[in-house]
């Protein structure tokens, strides 16, 4: 059991048969009336985040959520084909267990997934990756100085908003949290 005083970024707890993660929390006292515990908890199966008010002291189920680092190998059909790191298996997930992940999945990559009670919820990516540009407008000579961008198509499938300059066969890191370009590697 974890108190609702004792929350930190990142636990995860059992609200009504759903496994929740903090997102973020603040211990308010305010001046008048009691004290109390403000959350922002992501769902882990739906991705759905929502605001919510705790007594300080309520109590949780803490929600034991098993992490394995996994290697994503190939796509077929729509299926994605992991292998355990530790014991070698082979596991299959579908886009919807994915989520937004697939947009960012190379072959050979490495990637946490999450299992509660034998079954995945969610995957964590690493925060940035590095793709290679696959298509994409060229950059026009002494047209930077306005700091446009454009989009690009990367290896992965997922289109990024790109400054002028960067070209066909460019390696560049992609922050996953948010799809935004970030550097050229």
């Amino acid at each position: 059991m974890i108190s609702s005083s004792d929350f930190r970024t990142g636990a995860t707890i059992e609200i009504d048969n759903n496994v929740w993660q903090i997102v973020d929390f603040q211990h308010v006292k305010p001046g008048k009336g009691a004290a109390f515990v403000r959350t922002k908890m992501k769902n882990v199966r739906t991705g759905a985040v929502v605001e919510r008010t705790f007594n300080p002291g309520e109590k949780f189920p803490k929600a034991h959520v098993d992490r394995r680092e996994m290697q994503y190998l190939y796509e077929s059909d729509g299926n994605y084909n992991f292998m355990d790191n530790e014991n070698y298996e082979q596991s299959e997930l579908t886009s919807d267990q994915l989520g937004d992940a697939v947009k960012y999945l190379k072959e050979n990559m490495n990637i946490s997934i999450m299992f509660f009670q034998g079954t995945v919820i969610g995957v964590e990516l690493p925060v940035a990756v590095e793709l290679t540009v696959v298509e994409t407008d060229p950059g026009i000579r002494g047209d930077t100085a306005t700091g446009g961008t454009k989009p690009a198509k990367m290896e992965s499938g997922c289109v990024v908003r790109v400054p002028l300059f960067i070209n066909i066969g460019d390696v560049l890191r992609v922050d996953t949290r948010t799809g935004e370009y970030l550097e050229r590697a």
